[in-house]
């Protein structure tokens, strides 16, 4: 009721509903939207969710419960067309079902843009990206609004869920700073006069502390993963973080070919984030002519380069001199203080003991380290809920309760969590070989000078061909 209240009023523009599981949320959204379309002729909505397959399976469903309880024939006042995926009512109006699903070629849902609806539902907000959210508000109040005198309204329904909603919505509602535009209503599962209460129980009774306090108290506060590195304020002021660049440009790749991953590159200057490409399908000769494209536009010196050397990786590596590799489960960096202990000890050839499984562990803590301390920056808003979504799937420990080695959870469990893979959030992690190598004892200088001036040569050579091709 309250948020019926919010939905017909002539102030109110959006709303997060939600909280605790059972508390009525996809009921609520099947109400306001067809009873608006049934109330108002050729008028347009929107029911929105990450995949199509979930509005068919959860949504639909309460669609037409919520027409039996009011008696009406969906035949006769709503037809669903399949193709379209649109419910077309009897006086007119339209109901679109909209998938939210990610699309490299789209990262800021820019398709969106075009849609011109008189308001709209997000349904399971916390898998929408904000991005998207965005450009949905920006479709509705903008057909026949004027000529019902409708207020434009987007309504959102979701579990807690760290992220957008909760920094949008929540934390200013408890802070009393809440948009008087923007309204945020609590719901518990004991809400739900119509229950059942063996389900609700269930609720009641549920183990895992996390699931608990997230679906049976609606706590958006729920207490952190032991095992996760980083704090959630930390991650999110890295959005908003200024820092000193060290005047050094880098460019890190994580290469996939035809499979679903994707090719990820990502641009650095110092520790700021500033650009992220994205590629699909590419094969290995278009990725590696990329990369000479991008370093010689940014003007990144190939000893700045990095590329994940595991896969089909390597091979790029190898046919680019001077390019460097990375290699996840490679032996970590050897830290100053290790350094000078191995030179104590050469003549007795003891090794230093590393506190890391790997090189790539040592990289997550360092990142964490960086991010906890507010010493990196990611200045690209538009990739801003998948690099949070990723970075805290990665930066978890695996075994968090044990004395051995340090260890990031494994890739197999992150990509399971994620349902893709995590590439953007590896080239972020990357990035952080380069901080070890500043300290490396084993670099080769004139190596790197070699490649420098090679690459200087390859610089003069593009210039000269653009400047021939302007000339045309």
């Amino acid at each position: 009721m309250e948020a019926a209240k919010k939905w017909i009023d002539n102030y109110t523009e959006q709303i997060l509903y939600g909280g605790a599981k059972y508390g009525g949320k996809t009921y609520l959204g099947c109400s306001l939207i067809f009873g608006d379309a049934l109330i108002y002729p050729e008028t347009q909505y929107f029911i929105a969710r990450q995949t199509l397959a979930d509005l068919r399976k959860f949504t639909m469903p309460s669609v037409q419960e919520r027409f039996q309880h009011w008696k009406l024939d969906m035949d006769q006042y709503a037809k669903f067309n399949g193709q379209d995926n649109v419910y077309n009512l009897y006086n007119g109006s339209k109901v679109f079902l909209i998938e939210c699903k990610e699309n490299p070629s789209d990262p800021m849902f820019e398709r969106f843009g075009s849609m011109q609806m008189t308001r709209g539902w997000i349904e399971e907000g916390g898998e929408v990206k904000e991005s998207a959210k965005a450009n949905l508000f920006l479709a509705v109040g903008r057909w026949k609004n004027d000529i019902y005198n409708l207020k434009k309204k987007l309504l959102i329904t979701a579990n807690p869920k760290k992220g957008w909603m909760k920094r949008e919505f929540v934390t200013p509602f408890k802070e009393r700073l809440l948009q008087p535009n923007k309204a945020y209503i609590q719901a518990f599962a004991t809400d739900n006069t119509h229950g059942n209460p063996d389900y609700i129980e269930s609720l009641k009774s549920e183990k895992d502390p996390i699931r608990y306090q997230r679906l049976w108290q609606g706590s958006w506060d729920y207490d952190e993963d032991k095992n996760l590195l980083i704090s959630e304020e930390a991650l999110s002021d890295a959005f908003t973080n200024t820092i000193v660049s060290d005047g050094q440009r880098y460019l890190i790749g994580d290469i996939a070919r035809h499979g679903k991953d994707s090719t990820v590159f990502s641009l650095w200057e110092g520790l700021e984030l500033i650009k992220i490409w994205q590629f699909e399908k590419q094969s290995t000769n278009i990725t590696e002519q990329k990369i000479k494209d991008l370093a010689a536009e940014y003007r990144v010196s190939f000893s700045n380069i990095l590329i994940d050397e595991d896969g089909i990786g390597g091979g790029v590596v190898d046919h680019l001199f001077g390019v460097k590799g990375f290699t996840a489960n490679s032996s970590p960096f050897l830290t100053s203080s290790q350094i000078k202990e191995k030179e104590k000890k050469i003549e007795h050839f003891l090794v230093p003991r590393t506190v890391f499984s790997n090189l790539k562990a040592q990289c997550g803590w360092k990142l964490a380290e960086l991010i906890n301390e507010h010493r990196i920056a990611f200045n690209v808003v538009t990739y801003r809920d998948k690099i949070i979504e990723e970075l805290t799937s990665l930066l978890r420990q695996k075994d968090v309760d044990t004395d051995g080695k340090k260890q990031l959870r494994p890739k197999d469990e992150v990509k399971e969590e994620l349902l893709r893979s995590p590439d953007i959030g590896d080239t972020i992690l990357m990035r952080m070989w380069y901080e070890f190598k500043k300290e490396s004892f084993n670099e080769n200088p004139e190596e790197e000078r070699q490649v420098e001036e090679t690459q200087e040569l390859m610089f003069a050579r593009n210039a000269k061909n653009q400047a021939f091709n302007s000339a045309k």
